[in-house]
């Protein structure tokens, strides 16, 4: 029993090692120099299992020993795929610096016409905003001896308390 399961240990390092072997093979030539060429301009149009296709190629070429080893074409197609300008390191297309320009504008006047509109229909202010009504409520807390310690009630205080208004308008 215990020969048996050595037996068949036995062969399965061996097909393990033999299929390792056989990817090193597989992986130990180089990637022939038109699939590399123009690299640059041809990776946008790519078919994604192409991109991949190429990219395992690569890592499989990469991994398998000495960087010495990897031709200039595969050399520049790695770094290319790694940190080269495409998908989200791609440079933003020509004039889209202005487009946001103009379309934050855009909505920023859009924004003024609105509040422009709201405040043109409004109602007046209520009455409570009128610099005699503040400086009514200013004396009446004072009377009140409202926040003895540090507000208007205080001793040698010389703040505007309540008043942040302009004197009412005059009906003639």
């Amino acid at each position: 029993m215990l020969r048996q399961s050595l037996i068949r240990s036995s062969r399965a390092a061996s097909r393990s090692s033999l299929a390792l072997s056989k990817q090193q093979q597989r992986s130990a030539h180089a990637i022939s120099n038109p699939t590399l060429a123009n690299i640059e301009k041809r990776w946008e149009g790519m078919p994604p299992q192409e991109q991949a296709d190429l990219w395992m190629a690569l890592r499989d070429r990469m991994r398998v020993g000495n960087w010495a080893e990897l031709t200039l074409q595969e050399k520049k197609a790695a770094y290319y795929i790694s940190f080269g300008a495409h998908g989200p390191r791609a440079l933003p297309p020509p004039g889209e610096g202005k487009k946001v320009a103009l379309y934050t504008t855009a909505g920023l006047l859009f924004a003024l016409a609105i509040f422009s509109a709201i405040r043109m229909f409004a109602r007046e202010p209520p009455s409570t905003m009128t610099k005699e009504y503040q400086e009514a409520t200013n004396a009446y807390l004072k009377a009140q001896n409202s926040e003895p310690i540090s507000g208007i009630s205080s001793e040698g205080y010389v703040g505007k308390g309540h008043v942040q208004s302009r004197p009412a308008k005059k009906e003639t």
